[in-house]
């Protein structure tokens, strides 16, 4: 999530940290953090706005997305499994959360465009996070 938002250029930097709770489907809370390196006219609240709409962090759909249910953990989990390139074999895709979401679409909206559009989209994101 946080490559995503650098990729995009809403922020030089960034960190994303989620909590969850046993037995909730849901993640309970999300943080972006920018170091006050967002974008000018985005704010660190339109980022994590920008982060609930477009990421599902349900444990059930990382799964999905990442394909973490494919048989593919011994070469994930030699020689450490972040900040590797992905790659596809023989039909599985490897280290797929390396590669970046596409959010620049956002790049040329303002604080109250992203606001705007986390309110139509409100059922959709209170589907996915706890609020």
């Amino acid at each position: 999530m946080a490559k995503s938002v650098v990729a995009a250029g809403l922020a030089k930097r960034a960190l994303v940290q989620l909590s969850y709770a046993i037995g909730v489907a849901k993640p309970l809370s999300l943080f972006v953090e920018t170091y006050g390196t967002e974008k000018e006219g985005m704010t660190a609240q339109a980022i994590t706005d920008i982060v609930k709409l477009e990421f599902d962090c349900r444990p059930g759909a990382l799964a999905r997305d990442l394909q973490l249910r494919e048989p593919k953990y011994n070469k994930t989990a030699a020689y450490c499994h972040f900040g590797r390139e992905s790659y596809v074999e023989d039909g599985k895709k490897f280290f797929s959360w390396e590669d970046p979401v596409d959010l620049s679409k956002y790049s040329s909206m303002s604080a109250g465009d992203v606001e705007t559009a986390l309110s139509s989209g409100k059922e959709a994101v209170l589907k996915k996070w706890v609020d």
